[in-house]
């Protein structure tokens, strides 16, 4: 029998362990059942790999597939703050075993003489693409090697590669990433971590310089090495819904409630009644087996499960919200069961503020433009309460022996249906309530606030956005401007005209309709609106105070985003010009993003250089990169 444990030998540290020492499990393939084709290890591991697929797989969450070998690949780059958060002391990715490991050349945890430990594996799922049903999908080209428990803090991560090579659940595709996307995921993903944004991790980027992957154009190929608490997506459920596998769809909700959520006395419990509680963190510790309400209001554990993922997802998309992020395609297959930014493909952070904006070339009807973020996450989670929905609503008779077995009894089911409608109904409440405190908590943040008022969100949040998109003004950079404009310079009307014009880009005002003087006017009334509120807020307005609010605005307004022009010519220089350093100082960047400078290096000429390229890197979008598109292939 295959073990799915492999324990570290311990010596763990504040300054974290080796390869060696760090604790390896399985959970996913030790609890979910696997492919019926290759049940084990060695049937996959001794099987031509042609013969693993891709094909229609049933009944299981998983196939074992091991990631396919790579000549001479070069170790790019690696994130220090992923390598310290898995729990690896510094200095290990230096090492052969950490660069053979990351390129999938190397099975850590199996033993091929023995058949024992872990073995790789490729996720089995579905998912609504661009809102029609595209059946099974499940990893094409990503592969798990092994879940990864840091000694110190405990958490546990599920270590991926994308780009190993072919799975069952390749489709058409060859299994590869471009060096391209492989370079926009590695850094966006460190980036939405530093920003506070939940997200999936990237660990390393190795090049595969002797692999060409065709897609519009030959392309150098690539590795991410990735991994997340969960990769687990709405999709997972779809799948199995769609099969009418009653059996699997609930022991997955059993897994992700106790392995996602760490337990089902983690959930939240009983409905709050008021808007205002609806957004509070709601308090958890109900047992197991108990159901509270009664009828079609009847709230089991499952409903609890489905609200905890209601809420993680709202908390996601708010923040997205607040710092204009787009994650492009917003499929199912894309949506997080853990509330995590996850697969990165034609994504982007917004440069002028247009809420119609989609970086998704390929998304014609604008489905997954930035306004509709939230709606489309929340048809999303519509789906898995659909998915879900014959465990909502049995209610009390969740595990009433028959249910279990047979299901629900037809004269019961319109009651079921009733019930499992109210409990999506109210989730959505739940979503609406939570995601709006989210995002007003962020936007007051943003703008210097500590209260809130009832009347912030039209007078300062909405006439804002108004008023940058109007006048096509950079998202972000309008924020972090904002954090240096102090409360003296404002306090004149002549002195809110002359800052005005600091948030222009440096070619003038490109908004439609407007002029110099008009453009600075309506900029300036909303900075007279601000100013106000400012005081109001702080209680007083000193040189001490303001100072204090400016330091405050700037820990949340980054000076570095990773806008795609910037990734755009970053790609250009390692791919085509062969540069590695100007990836790592990127790398510093999106990590570091609320610093005013980067380089710490004591080289003069090079000290002048790398800070000259920080604040092009940091300054104005060149006119003719704004608001870019790319495709899904990747």
């Amino acid at each position: 029998m295959t073990a799915h444990l492999s324990n570290g030998s311990g010596g763990a540290s504040s300054g974290g362990v080796t390869l060696e020492e760090l604790p390896k499990t399985s959970s996913f393939t030790s609890k979910l059942p696997q492919d019926p084709a290759f049940p084990t290890p060695l049937d996959s591991h001794n099987a031509p790999r042609d013969k693993l697929g891709p094909r229609l797989v049933k009944g299981s969450m998983y196939t074992y597939v091991r990631p396919e070998r790579q000549e001479e690949p070069e170790l790019l780059a690696v994130s220090p703050t992923a390598l310290a958060d898995i729990g690896l002391k510094a200095g290990e990715e230096q090492t052969e075993e950490f660069k053979e490991l990351v390129a999938g050349n190397r099975l850590l945890s199996w033993d091929e003489s023995t058949g024992e430990g872990i073995y790789p594996w490729a996720q089995c799922y579905g998912g609504w693409q661009f809102g029609s049903w595209a059946g099974q999908l499940g990893d094409g080209r990503a592969i798990s090697l092994f879940e990864a428990t840091n000694p110190n803090t405990h958490t546990r991560h599920e270590i991926q590669l994308k780009g190993a090579g072919r799975t069952p659940y390749s489709r058409f595709a060859d299994g590869k990433a471009v060096l391209r996307s492989s370079i926009r995921e590695f850094i966006v993903s460190e980036a939405l971590n530093a920003l506070k944004i939940p997200s999936t991790r990237a660990l390393s980027l190795t090049l595969l310089p002797h692999s060409r992957v065709q897609r519009e154009r030959s392309e150098p190929g690539a590795i991410v090495a990735r991994f997340a608490q969960s990769w687990l997506r709405i999709g997972s459920f779809d799948l199995i819904r769609s099969r009418g596998d009653r059996n699997l769809l609930r022991q997955l909700a059993d897994y992700v409630a106790v392995e996602c959520f760490g337990g089902w006395d983690k959930l939240p419990s009983v409905h709050p009644t008021s808007e205002q509680n609806l957004a509070a963190e709601p308090p958890t510790g109900i047992p197991e087996s108990q159901t509270t309400g009664s009828g079609e209001e009847a709230d089991n554990r499952y409903a609890r499960l489905y609200r905890a993922i209601v809420r993680r997802n709202a908390l996601t998309v708010a923040k997205w919200q607040a710092y204009g992020f787009m994650n492009g395609v917003l499929n199912t297959d894309n949506t997080s069961l853990i509330g995590l930014s996850i697969d990165f493909g034609p994504f982007a952070f917004m440069d002028d503020f247009d809420p119609t904006y989609t970086p998704n070339h390929d998304d014609h009807s604008l489905r997954y433009n930035y306004r509709n973020q939230p709606t489309i996450i929340w048809w999303n989670l519509v789906r898995l309460g659909e998915d879900l929905g014959e465990l909502l609503g049995a209610g009390d008779r969740v595990d009433d022996q028959e249910f279990v077995e047979k299901g629900v009894r037809e004269e019961v089911a319109p009651e079921l249906v009733k019930c499992a409608e109210h409990v999506i109904d109210t989730a959505g409440d739940e979503y609406r309530a939570v995601f709006m405190a989210e995002y007003k908590r962020l936007m007051s943040a943003r703008l210097g606030l500590k209260t809130q008022k009832e009347s912030d969100f039209e007078s300062l949040y909405s006439e804002l956005l108004d008023t940058m998109e109007a006048l096509a003004l950079d998202f972000n950079q309008f924020f972090r401007k904002l954090s240096s404009v102090r409360l003296a310079e404002v306090a004149t009307e002549e002195g809110r005209i002359d800052v005005a014009a600091r948030f222009f880009h440096h070619e003038g005002v490109t908004g439609i309709g407007y002029k110099e003087d008009t453009a600075r006017e309506r900029v300036a009334a909303w900075l007279e609106r601000w100013r106000a509120r400012i005081i109001e807020d702080r209680g007083e307005n000193s040189e001490e105070i303001d100072a204090q609010r400016s330091k405050e605005m700037k820990a949340v307004n980054p000076k570095f985003i990773p806008k795609s022009w910037v990734l755009d010519e970053l790609i250009q220089r390692v791919e085509k010009g062969g540069e590695r350093e100007v990836l790592e100082r990127v790398l510093d960047m999106a990590l570091r993003p609320f610093e005013d400078s980067w380089y710490e290096g004591s080289d003069k000429e090079a000290s002048e250089k790398w800070r000259a390229e920080e604040e092009r890197f940091c300054g104005d979008v060149p006119k003719t990169e704004r608001a870019m598109q790319c495709s899904c292939s990747s």
